[in-house]
């Protein structure tokens, strides 16, 4: 097989939503510490809201993991949701995006009343050797043969993580 046509995770990033800056956000961000051990980006509003939150105030948190991080965090993440992912999830471009309704649901996590439960959102984004070009500000864009399939994602994700697309 082509080397090129290989596919590998580019990035996973996991999200936790907590819709107001205090407290809540500062659990979420101990939650994001412990699971990941990364650093901890705290997401903000873009706009005005139609729940009446201005401009600029902190709503949730975020962390990015890459390479053997991110392959560890996804193995876990998948016994989470009992190895099994919906057919719908992945988009046109072969990205994926699940949710764990509550994190104590990962291996080797206990619950911790002074956290509480909080789910979270696990995006990942897939890519082929020379995807470089399309984060570089040139004209040159990935070609329509070298994009991943939907198709093409559930296999990897299947032969991967013996994950069942259901």
């Amino acid at each position: 097989m082509n080397a090129m046509r290989n596919i590998r995770i580019e990035k996973v990033t996991v999200n936790i939503g907590c819709g107001e800056a205090g407290e809540r956000l500062d659990k979420a961000k101990d939650l994001l510490g412990q699971l990941t051990g990364k650093k901890i980006v705290i997401t903000k509003t873009s706009n005005r809201t139609t729940f009446g939150s201005a401009k600029g105030r902190p709503i949730g948190c975020k962390v990015t993991l890459r390479g053997k991080d991110a392959m560890d965090f996804l193995a876990k993440a998948f016994e989470a949701v009992e190895n099994k992912l919906a057919k719908r999830v992945f988009d046109a471009t072969g990205n994926f995006s699940f949710g764990i309704k509550e994190h104590i649901d990962m291996p080797g996590i206990e619950y911790d009343p002074d956290i509480g439960i909080w789910g979270m959102d696990v995006c990942v984004t897939l890519e082929r050797p020379g995807f470089s070009v399309k984060r570089k500000k040139l004209s040159s864009k990935v070609g329509k043969k070298h994009t991943i399939k939907p198709e093409e994602a559930r296999e990897w994700v299947t032969k991967n993580f013996k994950v069942e697309i259901v």
